[in-house]
């Protein structure tokens, strides 16, 4: 059976977008918005082999939706000889919470959910359900499906997965870690596996402008440092990651911050954006070469961070087979990596420096010959894993109409 797929991948800052012919997995055509909410968005579009950039302006998800749909539109893949030219569009979402822990067709259940979750990815759940509905709209006799990011972390076991809090809230409230990225860290991890033994400990850093830090064991989640929420952990493009929570108390009862403007604070205008002013690690970098000290001081906090979760994984799974840098940051800054894997050798971690900053594409192996962890920069591809997952979802679905 093959079928074209449509996949919508909206972050808190970007929106991916990928139409693949399946099960053949070719690429008909993708692209990105980047830099949405903010005075220079722009679009860039891959298809038959050339590349075009088009500059957004001011434009929020919905704009670039409405874009895609018309990029879409040019190349009349809604209709196809009287049939539906996109038989389903994959959604990543964010948080599924505890209903969902695989992925599943869009009904009105499942967007009242993904709605009420909300409040849990403030910067992402409204974002997919934006998409989702926009998608209806555009392809109503399309398949719509959600793949959630949460879904890959339910493995994580219990004693690293509950909070030393009253037990009633986590059997009655469901507050308990839950997990992001996971699309991601499955994708990257299962790129590598044949490389590795069956039970190898794998430590996958997905570092873009949000962040997080995964251990996987034997093909498993088992810790991960995203939890109840997308907002601890590491620190990311504009979320603080780890904070002593009675700061929360300072601000609101010694500092007269509302509740309201506590989330903004920590959810908005930390991280990158709060120690530097830029939310871009790309300008972080080039303004600490200039000699920007606040700048390369976010540039150590955040490599700092990130040492500290390899050795709390590394001692949680007794040892260390591999390490993946995915995700923007992790792709593409060899200047992070340095900084991340300086002074590891402990772990038996060492980074080939002329390996990791050669300009290559593509999956791709930075440690040196005598390193005993691997090190690896591998691309994410969320968009392909949705697919996948989407294909199977349809395919099964079209088995028992059958």
């Amino acid at each position: 059976m093959k079928a074209r797929i449509l996949v919508l991948n909206a972050g808190s800052s970007s929106l991916k977008f990928q139409l693949l012919q399946m099960p053949d997995e070719d690429t008909i055509c993708k692209g990105a918005a980047e830099r949405l909410g903010s005075e220079n968005g722009f679009l860039v579009v891959e298809m038959g082999g050339k590349e075009r950039k088009e500059d957004l302006g001011v434009a929020d998800h919905q704009r670039a939706l409405q874009r895609v749909a018309e990029i879409l539109g040019a190349l009349e893949v809604s209709r196809n000889a009287g049939h539906p030219g996109i038989h389903a569009v994959g959604h990543r979402v964010v948080h599924g919470g505890a209903e969902f822990s695989s992925t599943t067709e869009v009904t009105e259940n499942v967007k009242t959910q993904i709605r009420k979750l909300s409040a849990l990815a403030p910067l992402h759940n409204p974002k997919n359900l934006e998409g989702i509905l926009l998608a209806e709209a555009l392809f109503p006799e399309a398949l719509q499906v959600a793949v959630f990011d949460t879904a890959f972390h339910r493995s994580i076991p219990v004693k690293a997965r509950f909070y030393a809090i009253p037990k009633a809230l986590t059997e009655s409230e469901g507050i308990q870690v839950y997990g992001f990225h996971g699309t991601s860290h499955k994708y990257v991890y299962e790129q590598i596996a044949p490389k590795l033994d069956k039970e190898s400990r794998v430590i996958s850093l997905h570092l873009g402008n949000g962040c997080s830090a995964t251990a996987i064991q034997g093909g498993r989640s088992v810790d991960h440092s995203l939890g109840f929420t997308p907002s601890d952990g590491l620190i990311m493009g504009t979320r603080s990651g780890d904070i002593d929570f009675g700061i929360i108390f300072y601000l609101i009862e010694t500092l007269g911050y509302s509740q309201e403007a506590v989330n903004t604070l920590l959810n908005r205008e930390s991280g990158l954006l709060g120690l530097t002013g830029f939310t871009d690690l790309r300008d972080i970098q080039q303004a600490a070469a200039e000699g920007d000290t606040s700048c390369q001081l976010a540039m150590e906090m955040m490599a700092y961070r990130i040492r500290k979760y390899i050795g709390a994984y590394t001692a949680a799974m007794n040892g260390l087979d591999a390490l993946i840098f995915t995700a923007g940051m992790g792709t593409h800054s060899a200047e992070l990596r340095r900084m991340v894997c300086e002074d590891l050798d402990v772990f038996g971690i060492q980074l080939d420096q002329t390996l990791n900053t050669l300009s290559a594409k593509g999956n791709r192996a930075i440690h040196q010959a005598e390193s005993r962890v691997q090190i690896w920069v591998i691309p994410t591809d969320e968009e392909l894993e949705i697919a996948r997952q989407t294909y199977h979802l349809l395919r099964a679905g079209s088995s028992d109409k059958a």
